[in-house]
């Protein structure tokens, strides 16, 4: 779930995500909530104590569009995410463009060493999928797999993959053959 700079500024995000978590009965460890270095621009020490309460109640918090800002790494050491969530415009030129492929692969290897998932945003080809699985990407997300559907969708959009584990850390899925 992404959360943005105004949300907080209000002031009251961990009561927010405190009662939703206890209206839909879901466990906090199950929610994982996406924030954009521009929460962290202003009322740095806030924002970090605000994250540092919601991950206490075990929610799980992404670096979305890493390496698009002006600090990220400042932050990764300031704040520990979960996840660091690699900006699609690298992985359009996956393959492509050597500083590209550096890039991803040291954020990768950053992520790896400080306990942190990875996950590559903007995965369109099954070429892209497996060089990112082959430098150690945990996760990746994108049209390849499919367009943003609605929750009920998910079923019907799973029964069209199949799920090999290469690994007890490794998933990889392939669309069935038609």
């Amino acid at each position: 779930m992404n959360v943005s700079p105004v949300q907080f500024r209000q002031g009251n995000l961990i009561e927010t995500v405190k009662k939703a978590l206890t209206d839909m009965g879901i466990n906090p460890n199950r929610l994982e909530l996406e924030i954009t270095e521009g929460v962290l621009l202003s009322h740095t020490d806030e924002t970090i104590e605000t994250l540092e309460k919601l991950q206490d109640l075990g929610v799980r918090i992404a670096m979305d569009d890493f390496g698009t800002g002006y600090s990220s790494l400042s932050y990764l050491r300031r704040f520990p995410f979960d996840k660091i969530k690699i900006d699609k415009s690298f992985i359009t030129d996956l393959g492509k463009c050597s500083d590209a492929d550096s890039i991803i692969n040291a954020v990768i290897g950053l992520g790896a060493s400080m306990g942190m998932t990875s996950n590559a945003e903007g995965v369109e080809t099954a070429e892209q999928a497996e060089k990112l699985r082959k430098q150690g990407c945990n996760e990746v997300q994108g049209f390849y797999f499919s367009k943003p559907i609605p929750s009920e969708c998910i079923g019907e959009i799973m029964a069209d993959w199949v799920f090999e584990n290469l690994s007890k850390d490794s998933v990889v899925p392939k669309r069935k053959a038609i």
